[in-house]
């Protein structure tokens, strides 16, 4: 592998490689290190039909010199011509390289396998490059997002304010673009950890829950989403209890003289089965109704006063507060008017 010093005005850049964001900060270090140090690693070049050079992987190096005034840099000269290879190799390199960032990636990614001149399949890429199928595939997901929120998607796993890792956003793929953008730009404003977003995530997947309601909960912010979920959770699991069995009386642990009698007499003949239904429907009817007393009881006094609302401090927070007390007031309305329905078709069969 022969490097040889090729003047700096004979190589052009490729326009077309899959890297193209450059950190200003980490170019600057770059070229420090070169003025300081030198060019450690060659760049690598293939020649072009008008007796130039354009650059295969290195552009950062070849920036960096550039901005040295260097009159040659080390290259590698490379004979390949084939689109497809030179693409492979470009990535390949840049996985390597510290900043090639995930929306990089994927559209290199999405290139390959959708651009006429590539046409390939997620399962060449895989055995190409060494990368799952999965990771390919996951990548070109972060494709679906706005522009908006792919220009804060980041690298790495740290949650910062204002970005968005990939673990952070790919939970939220799956949601209709109405809802989808909104939310990962409120998980990264909030720093929402991982998680988190899996469980907001999940909440708005619910079909139970209405479009519109789904729309109301954007004004919310990553913790109130979060605690949204929480009630919704704990609701959602006191309705999937059964009704408590009534709890048989005490023993006293002492064996009495009418227990004797009892145990030592004939077992009394079984009731009838109807029998024992209606003593069933009757319990469940008396919870039923014990149920419906306590929510009446419960119901607020009359609405609050204008001198009432003038005096709330914090307006946010009282809308937000209003907002949960009605959500929780139309689910519990949606209920009753099932057991109401319910009620009328058994009470007129």
């Amino acid at each position: 592998m022969d490097i040889i010093e090729i003047p700096m005005n004979l190589i052009d850049e490729d326009t077309d490689q899959p890297r193209y964001q450059f950190d200003e900060d980490a170019l600057q270090e770059l070229m420090k290190s070169i003025e300081e140090l030198g060019l450690l690693s060659p760049i690598k070049v293939r020649t072009t039909n008008n007796g130039r050079y354009k650059i295969i992987y290195g552009n950062r190096r070849y920036k960096a010199s550039h901005m040295l005034n260097r009159p040659t840099i080390p290259c590698i000269v490379s004979d390949i011509t084939d689109e497809t290879e030179i693409y492979l190799e470009q990535i390949a390199e840049n996985l390597t390289r510290e900043g090639f960032s995930p929306i990089e990636e994927a559209e290199a990614f999405n290139k390959l396998l959708n651009d006429p001149k590539f046409s390939s399949s997620t399962k060449f890429l895989s055995s190409r490059l060494g990368k799952p199928e999965a990771y390919i595939k996951n990548k070109c997901e972060l494709l679906k997002f706005s522009n908006a929120v792919k220009k804060i998607i980041v690298g790495g796993t740290d949650i910062r304010k204002d970005r968005l890792t990939e673990d952070q956003v790919l939970p939220l793929k799956d949601l209709p673009m109405e809802h989808r953008d909104s939310l990962a730009l409120i998980m990264a404003r909030d720093e929402m950890p991982v998680s988190d977003v899996k469980k907001i995530a999940r909440l708005f997947k619910d079909k139970t829950l209405s479009a519109g309601t789904k729309d109301k909960l954007l004004y919310k912010s990553g913790r109130e989403l979060l605690e949204t979920w929480s009630v919704f959770e704990q609701n959602r699991a006191e309705r999937s209890k059964p009704a408590a069995a009534p709890k048989a009386p005490a023993k006293s642990g002492k064996t009495t003289h009418d227990e004797v009698s009892a145990e030592s007499q004939p077992a009394p003949a079984s009731a009838p089965a109807s029998a024992s239904a209606e003593s069933s429907a009757a319990k469940h009817a008396a919870s039923l109704e014990s149920r419906l007393q306590q929510l009446l009881s419960s119901l607020p006094g009359p609405s609050p006063s204008a001198e009432e609302l003038s005096a709330v401090a914090d307006a946010q927070q009282f809308f937000n507060d209003v907002d949960r007390l009605i959500e929780a007031l139309e689910q519990q309305l949606t209920e009753w008017k099932s057991v109401k329905e319910q009620a009328k078709a058994k009470a007129f069969t």
